[in-house]
Order: C-alpha cells, then structure tokens, then sequence
C-alpha cells in the first residue's frame, strides 16, 4: 500500500465555494498548491519562485523563465474548459450524495451535454485511479453481483446483467470499511483471483459463501474462511456485503436510467470511492480535487471503450 499523504482538506459549504473561487485566477493558484503542497519547485531548475500568467494560464519560473503548466498530467490536461467550470463540476459532484448526471450537470453549468459527459467521466476515472492504489486487508468479504436493469424472465447466473466481484473490508467488531467492485466478463475462479490479488492484501482473511470459484485464494497468501451453512441463506453469511451491494444497485439505477454496460465500471468506481469516504463527506471536494489533480489525463478513446 503506498504511503498516505496528509493534507490539510477543508470542510468547504456552498457560500464557502462560491468566496474561495470567485474567478479563473483563485482557481488556478488552489490547483497549484494541490498538486505541489510543498511548494513550487521548477521542474527545470529547482527553483521554487514563479509568477502565474494569467493570459496563458502558465506558471513561469522567475529564474530560469521556463513555463509549466499546472494542468499538465492531470484531468485537466489540455483542457479548453475553463477551470473554474472544472472545480464547479468537481464541488456539484462531491455534494450530491446520489451521484450526477450529465444531463442534470450539462443544465446546471450552462455546457453542452456531450463536454459535461466527458467531464463526468474524466472524475470518475480520477476516483477509480484514487482508490485503486489502496488493497483491503484485515477482514474481507468477497461475493460476487449482478448489475444493471432486471432480465424478465432471468434471474440469477443465468441473467445477462453485468457480472462483478466485490469485496468488502470489516473492521474488528465486522462493522464495513471499504469496499471494492470490478466488472468481470465471466464469473470464475480465474476472474475471483485476479481481483482478489490486485485489491486484496496478502494475508487477509477473506470470507465467502462455498461457490467453488473462490476455492483457490487460500493458495495464493490468503486465508480462506468459506461458508457452507445449511438453513441460512447468503445473505445471512455475508449481511454486510449484500447490503452494500444492494446500496451501489440504487445509487446506480436511481440517478443514471438507461446505463450502458461499457460504462458500468466507472459507476461503480465513483459509488466506492464515495462509500470509502462516507465519513469525510464535508472533506469530498478537497479530496476529490486532489485526486483529479494526480490522475493521469483520459483521452476520448479511452473513456468511450
């Protein structure tokens, strides 16, 4: 797990936005210290002076006089949308507990719908790759589930609904932690594994129901415990990832009808990322921020496959 940086997020209200960023300018000097928190430091020379360019939203080294821009690297990467449009879409996004649409977006900001989808897709992508560099450990539910709208007359393995594995950390007292999703073409014990030893910590206790697809992570550096337990149902085996898989279903189906299954997984990136953060919920738009600041930049191609 790599090293957690501890910033100082802020507890930010509507009015608290609207203050802070009034303009491109403030926008572009908070970017700044989100992705250099320790200060700016030339990538050329070191030195930590530069003045911003306003025109040319370029921040130039007052030694060396060589120009970097903060958006570079970033979600916002050669981004012809103003920024402060950006950290609008990054604020409605981290306030709104049911997740937003593009449509609801594409009205709110005044932009055409097709730039609000990219955008909205741009932060999920940033959520994603946030919460894939952390891996559960310590106790770990594992089951799998079926997302999208309901097949008439098929239910069950034999449904045509999306297929994912989920996991779900507990602490001591078999409370939820923090959950983990991935969208998988087949149920399997090849796919189950897979996810289980990029999102799992070695040495984790992972609990599941008696489904032979998971009978092969004890192998892999982890303890099974699996639960065949006649006259109880999975739910009763494993309460709280059923619940949490029932909560990421109706955040899912209740803001974004008629969902392509090709975009299922960043859904679901964006209902983790939120569900891990719960308890940080005033603290969302700094760190949804900073996470959009440290992403690599998505190109259309990539968002759209």
């Amino acid at each position: 797990m790599p090293q957690k940086r501890h910033l100082a997020y802020e507890k930010v209200s509507l009015l608290d936005f609207q203050r802070r960023f009034p303009d491109e300018r403030k926008c572009y000097e908070y970017l700044a210290r989100t992705r250099f928190p320790e200060g700016f430091a030339c990538p050329q020379c070191g030195s930590p002076s530069a003045v911003l360019m306003e025109k040319r939203l370029l921040w130039q080294c007052r030694a060396c006089r060589s120009q970097v821009s903060v958006t570079a690297g970033t979600v916002f990467h050669r981004t012809r949308t103003p920024l402060l449009v950006w950290f609008w879409a990054i604020f409605l996004v981290a306030v709104d507990k049911r997740g937003h649409s593009a449509l609801q977006l594409s009205r709110e900001l005044s932009v055409p719908y097709d730039r609000a989808w990219r955008m909205l897709h741009k932060i999920r992508a940033a959520m994603g790759q946030r919460d894939a560099e952390y891996k559960l450990d310590g106790i770990v539910e594992l089951d799998e589930a079926y997302i999208g709208a309901p097949d008439e007359g098929s239910r069950g393995r034999g449904t045509r609904r999306a297929k994912a594995v989920v996991a779900l950390g507990l602490t001591a007292d078999s409370k939820p932690r923090f959950v983990k999703m991935r969208i998988v073409r087949r149920l399997d014990a090849r796919s189950a594994e897979s996810f289980a030893t990029d999102g799992i910590a070695l040495g984790a206790t992972i609990r599941t129901d008696g489904l032979n697809i998971y009978h092969g992570l004890g192998k892999l550096g982890f303890v099974h415990e699996a639960t065949v337990a006649p006259g109880k149902t999975k739910d009763d085996v494993l309460y709280w990832t059923h619940t949490v898989i029932s909560n990421a279903k109706a955040f899912i189906l209740g803001t974004f009808h008629g969902l392509d299954d090709m975009h299922i997984q960043r859904y679901l990136d964006e209902f983790c990322y939120r569900f891990n953060r719960r308890h940080r919920e005033a603290e969302l738009f700094d760190r949804l921020l900073f996470a959009c600041a440290s992403a690599p930049p998505s190109t259309l191609a990539e968002l759209i496959l």
